[in-house]
């Protein structure tokens, strides 16, 4: 039988970290998805979770916005337990949605100003505002959503999980869609937050290069579990691997496990 952990952080746990997942048990009615996951991200620290198709990704970050109830564990956002202080949590989470969940009839703009409403805030703000327009996204603001590319959707699910100056950023499969020129301000304007110690990310994501490049650190899962985690360190050593260090290292790990 699993057992939940108490859903309260320590006061170590709660100084840099944003996140904190413990033992956490999730599915979908007698299907097990996630058998006791721990995780951790600490601010200024970029997190890239890696896994196969159908590994339980998408499962976990939906616990970790509060869009599915896990069975057992426990998940604190900021040293807030999300289970019993969910709004204090969610005020330090910013979380991309997906694309095609985006509300068709509303424009853009509309979308932005609803967010910045439930967040609290009094305006968009002056720096998604100008991501957009780095996005070439700003003469798209008053379109509909129904009438958006799928990459015109992703850049507005990303703008939308940026509102707010989140402490923890959470997106899925973010590059999905976007152009080159737009996947590199994405890139760059994440690692400058992250770097900046403004954030910690959590992105799921299967662009190696992502990982390679921009990411600090990387976990895998897999049946269930984080089956491994490669430290900055150790990122850097594969980076100076000719030819495909990451992937052969990733393919090994899913293979030994």
């Amino acid at each position: 039988m699993s057992i939940s952990l108490p859903d309260t952080a320590t006061s170590d746990d709660a100084g840099s970290q944003v996140l904190l997942v413990r033992s956490l048990h999730a599915g979908y009615d007698k299907l097990v998805v996630l058998n006791g996951v721990d995780l951790e991200v600490s601010r200024g620290e970029w997190l890239a979770l890696l896994g196969p198709n159908a590994s339980g990704k998408t499962t976990l970050l939906h616990c970790i916005a509060g869009m599915l109830v896990p069975s057992a564990g426990s998940i604190s956002i900021c040293g807030h337990a999300l289970r019993r202080q969910a709004l204090a949590a969610k005020r330090a989470l910013g979380f991309g949605c997906a694309p095609e969940s985006l509300p068709d009839l509303l424009t853009g703009r509309q979308c932005l100003e609803i967010y910045a409403a439930a967040k609290g805030l009094a305006a968009i703000g002056g720096d998604v505002l100008a991501l957009a327009e780095e996005f070439a996204f700003s003469g798209m603001l008053d379109g509909f959503v129904g009438s958006y590319s799928l990459g015109t959707k992703q850049k507005l699910a990303v703008l939308l999980a940026l509102l707010g100056e989140p402490v923890l950023v959470v997106l899925d499969e973010a590059f999905n869609g976007l152009d080159p020129a737009s996947a590199l301000v994405l890139k760059r304007h994440l690692r400058s937050r992250v770097s900046a110690q403004r954030c910690g990310v959590l992105l799921a994501t299967h662009a190696l290069d992502v990982v390679e490049r921009y990411s600090d650190r990387a976990a895998l899962l897999l049946n269930g579990r984080i089956a491994r985690e490669w430290s900055s360190e150790e990122l850097a050593a594969l980076r100076a691997v000719p030819g495909e260090g990451l992937e052969v290292a990733l393919a090994a790990a899913c293979a030994g496990s």
